[in-house]
């Protein structure tokens, strides 16, 4: 059963600081901030929301659709999707645009800084979800374009196909009655410990009350923790898995969104289906990038 996945595909440059960022921001200072920090680890990865979610759900032996925009410059990465044998009918060149990019530090204790540059995914807007894919039974709206989440989510109610809301970092960018629109037509939603309360304050909902309306579930992310699903106005916890190895964060939570489409799509339980997120989750942070993990499918559940 194909899954649409409405996105950014991104170039991720990552970096790590060898200290703590806290040592270096002087709270009382933030008036005249000027900092800089000493990365001596630099390497270029494929990334973006839509790009590590595709990966991980292919991974897991779904059927990524990826709803996205490219740059000039993103030929590698449409080959690369490609040749996993992703669809990418609905990928997009953007003309005289760069792929949009990341640049992240990460410090010794997993905080990052990002800086982003949009570029392509500006645009993401003029892509519009297919009204003659019958085969798309479940989507996910993505950290996007700003217009191209509004678009993709209204688009996605009118066909029909059931999606979990995912706001990411572009949360702030939406006020209270726009993020009641997104809950409105989604059938789920995903956010971490900090989007969750953002979401609450913004919305002047609880994550119970939130639970209670249509939603078929609320699930919030608590990185080594696990994660908290709410159903219904019940909490339940779903402990996390241990790494093996703490060496990279960026990208678990989009491994962890690509096991919920993995299992919703083939009925399961959220809470089945967060377990699977919380061991994927786990075996991501011990590989660098977002999409250098292996999933051994002979180890996941049909």
């Amino acid at each position: 059963m194909p899954a649409l996945i409405c996105g950014s595909l991104a170039y991720d440059t990552i970096t790590t600081f060898p200290g703590r960022f806290s040592q270096q921001i002087l709270p009382d200072q933030l008036h005249i901030l000027n900092v800089s920090f000493l990365v001596p680890d630099l390497r270029r990865e494929f990334g973006g929301c839509a790009g590590n979610i595709a990966y991980n759900l292919w991974a897991l032996g779904g059927e990524p659709v990826v709803m996205a925009t490219l740059g000039d410059d993103g030929t590698d990465y449409r080959q690369r999707l490609n040749q996993w044998g992703v669809d990418t009918s609905l990928v997009t060149t953007m003309a005289s645009n760069y792929t949009a990019q990341a640049i992240i530090i990460t410090d010794t204790d997993n905080n990052q800084i990002t800086a982003f540059h949009p570029g392509a995914m500006q645009q993401a807007a003029e892509i519009a979800v297919p009204t003659d894919r019958t085969d798309l039974r479940i989507g996910i709206i993505a950290p996007d374009g700003r217009e191209a989440m509004w678009s993709h989510a209204e688009q996605m109610g009118r066909a029909g196909i059931p999606f979990i809301f995912d706001p990411g970092q572009q949360l702030p960018q939406f006020n209270g009655d726009e993020l009641k629109a997104f809950i409105q037509r989604a059938q789920w939603v995903a956010v971490n410990d900090y989007e969750g309360r953002m979401l609450c304050e913004r919305t002047g909902h609880t994550l119970e009350s939130l639970s209670r309306s249509h939603l078929q579930g609320v699930v919030v992310t608590l990185g080594a923790e696990g994660c908290e699903l709410w159903v219904q106005g019940e909490r339940r916890a779903v402990p996390g898995v241990s790494a093996t190895q703490v060496v990279d964060p960026t990208g678990c939570g989009d491994a962890f969104r690509a096991a919920l489409l993995y299992g919703l799509e083939r009925g399961w339980s959220l809470d089945r289906c967060a377990e699977l997120g919380n061991r994927i989750g786990a075996l991501k942070i011990a590989s660098r990038g977002g999409q250098n993990h292996r999933i051994d499918r002979a180890g996941v559940p049909g």
